[in-house]
């Protein structure tokens, strides 16, 4: 496989990753005592913070050899803290609200847990074509 096509590979898991947490965790919530404006929510934000350094930072630090164990580290801490985050408010969540069973896998964040995951697997496989020192 080629350099090129991992790494669109790799981008393009982590641009889905943040566009379903800018959708899932909108830093921007109405406010509720005045309609029509709109508050900054900074834990929301801090939720962002790591897809939007997935997108940017690891798919840099991909581009180069040089640099593409940085980008493998990197992608790698960010899908251990997202899967730990993700599960504990999936847990924390279904608990509260005392989802059945039978429904909780499809109720929780297991399947952008998975996504997560290809991401850091699709960087791992562009990591090895690195050191094999193939393009």
């Amino acid at each position: 496989m080629k350099k090129s096509t991992l790494l669109i590979a790799l981008f393009l898991l982590a641009l889905s990753g943040l566009m379903l947490h800018l959708r899932i965790h909108n830093f921007m919530i109405a406010d509720k005592l005045h309609p029509g404006t709109f508050l900054f929510d900074p834990t929301r934000f801090l939720a962002t913070l790591f897809p939007l350094v997935d997108v940017i930072l690891v798919t840099a630090l991909f581009m180069s050899r040089k640099t593409a164990v940085y980008g493998y580290l990197l992608n790698g801490l960010i899908v251990i803290y997202g899967t730990i985050l993700m599960a504990h408010f999936s847990i924390s969540e279904m608990t509260v609200k005392s989802i059945p069973l039978s429904s909780m896998l499809l109720k929780s964040t297991l399947p952008d847990i998975g996504i997560a995951w290809g991401d850091f697997f699709v960087g791992k496989a562009l990591y090895d074509l690195y050191m094999r020192g193939t393009s």
